[in-house]
């Protein structure tokens, strides 16, 4: 075993929370800060907007998890991917930036959050923020993080508004603004075209500092415990085991899926899951891997009629090769798409008081998910989730073993209220698409295809065939102590002093979008707070 060394901090995963956490702390020259992450450094491709595609089953830059069976969603083992770079899924991710409604964070503080309302924390998006829109000071235009709107000029796109709005929904100009309503181009952590993680954004430059010390390819064990406190952690490397303790605090930044896992690999949770698994029960901590949510999303794909606005025969074949060329010269084209260029955040019924679906709508169709083949048809798709879920699932060690991967067990669909957001969110996705605006280009549904309309039917397809959004969150839930959380505001786990979790598992509910922003913002949150406890 390798000789201990102390540092003030260690934060454990490089991720879109500990990347941030470790550059900020990082600005204080008086404190030594150690970031351990299990992955490598980087990947050739992932600077490449396409690299979400590219990366999306590649054990290089991503652990490939997988979730396990579960009868509402046919017995399918679900893909669960996560990054295994710096930067962590930021590296990897969809790059679609959504902050989530001033709701989502009010509700959190409504819970016993305090210091978590969207008052509070909307100054922590613009700290982080370089919006290359920014007009009206709700924007951030100074912050490392560069973001932007997708460039890519189709007419495909205009016509999917203008079918928005003939469906009886609105147009909006910035769905990160305190109303989130509408449809519109897509926000991006993209800039000249390259991916902004927070690898490049925070990490990068904070490497220069003699106190930051990164470490990669370190596949943390367990944390170390004297008593009830956390004194470090141990880690292997290259087949050594080493030990480095923390004067001030470790923090877990490692996700949703493995930060409960390195709890009860640490003797943390519930005691009935450590048993099992030949673990003494450190400190019984119930909620540790429960109250676990993610996005289910499905699609629906049409033919397209004009082959000019579709990437399924603009990135076909030679054509390919001028894609090529315009994302090198320009930093445009098909190589330089997020996920999706356009999205909409709208209401299944008119009475709520805020959207609670999300849709992105894409100018071409894959016909390979795994390998993200796309068709040889022209064709575009849009695809729906339920912004908030209400069905619980759970993430738990399956061994003792670090690097075996914890059971996921996502209870997809089981709230009635989910059910019938996602069959109405679907039905909403046809009304769109049918209108008059897009005529002139839509043709045929060629997936899952008319045949399917009942509530049952869409049920049934969305069962057999949805994926997960890949936003996985709430298993590390953070709320006062006896009400099933497992760490309190100020991210300290309850009944453990010196350890601290930061990242999308202490989100007591799901933002209202994609997960990568809300954790950026967990990272900044994290480094005031342990800068105030200091």
């Amino acid at each position: 075993m390798g000789d201990e060394t102390r540092y003030d901090y260690i934060i454990v995963g490089g991720g879109s929370a500990g990347a941030t956490l470790a550059a900020r702390l990082s600005e204080d020259a008086r404190m030594q800060v150690l970031l351990l992450e299990a992955g490598r450094a980087s990947h050739p491709v992932s600077r490449l907007p396409v690299s979400f595609g590219l990366l999306i089953h590649n054990a290089a830059a991503n652990w490939l998890y997988r979730s396990d069976p579960e009868k509402q969603t046919a017995m399918r083992e679900i893909p669960v991917p996560r990054g295994k770079l710096l930067g962590g899924s930021s590296a990897i991710n969809g790059l679609v930036y959504v902050r989530g409604q001033p709701l989502d964070y009010d509700t959190w503080a409504q819970m016993g959050c305090r210091g978590w309302s969207w008052e509070q924390l909307a100054p922590l998006f613009r700290r982080m923020e370089h919006y290359e829109g920014a007009q009206n000071g709700e924007r951030g235009e100074d912050g490392p993080l560069r973001v932007s709107e997708v460039p890519d000029q189709n007419p495909l796109y205009g016509a999917i508004k203008q079918a928005a709005v003939a469906a009886g929904y609105r147009i909006t100009p910035d769905y990160n603004a305190a109303d989130q309503e509408g449809i519109g181009t897509t926000q991006t952590t993209i800039s000249r075209g390259r991916r902004q993680s927070t690898h490049e954004a925070y990490l990068k430059p904070a490497m220069r500092r003699p106190n930051l010390h990164v470490v990669t390819e370190a596949q943390t064990r367990r944390v170390l415990l004297e008593g009830k406190r956390c004194v470090g952690v141990e880690y292997t490397r290259r087949g050594a085991t080493v030990q480095v303790r923390a004067g001030r605090d470790v923090v877990l930044c490692a996700g949703g899926v493995a930060s409960p896992q390195l709890l009860e690999l640490s003797g943390i949770g519930r005691p009935e899951v450590l048993g099992a698994h030949g673990i003494a029960v450190q400190h019984a901590l119930p909620a540790v891997g429960e109250n676990f949510r993610d996005h289910i999303l499905v699609r629906i794909q049409w033919r397209i009629t004009d082959p000019s606005v579709s990437y399924n025969h603009m990135a076909r074949g030679w054509r390919m090769g001028r894609e090529v060329l315009k994302y090198v010269t320009k930093g445009t084209g098909f190589l330089s798409l997020p996920s999706a260029p356009l999205v909409a955040f709208l209401k299944t019924r008119r009475e709520l008081e805020t959207p609670d679906v999300q849709m992105h709508l894409v100018p071409y169709a894959v016909k390979n998910p795994k390998l993200r083949q796309l068709h040889p048809f022209p064709a575009m798709t849009v695809s729906c989730y339920q912004l908030r879920p209400e069905s619980l699932g759970s993430v738990h060690i399956r061994s003792a073993d670090a690097r075996v991967q914890p059971a996921i067990r996502f209870n997809f669909l089981g709230d009635r209220t989910d059910q019938m957001t996602i069959v109405e969110g679907f039905r909403m996705m046809r009304r769109i698409v049918e209108a008059a605006p897009l005529d002139r280009y839509r043709g045929d549904e060629y997936s899952p295809g008319k045949g399917v309309g009942s509530e049952q039917e869409i049920l049934d397809y969305i069962r057999a065939n949805s994926e997960t959004a890949y936003h996985p969150i709430g298993t590390c839930r953070m709320g006062p102590e006896g009400h099933n959380t497992v760490v309190d505001d100020q991210l300290r786990v309850h009944g453990i002093s010196g350890l601290r979790i930061a990242d999308a598992s202490i989100f007591p509910t799901m933002p209202s979008g994609n997960t990568n922003a809300p954790s950026i913002m967990v990272g900044e949150k994290a480094a005031d707070l342990l800068r105030n406890a200091a």
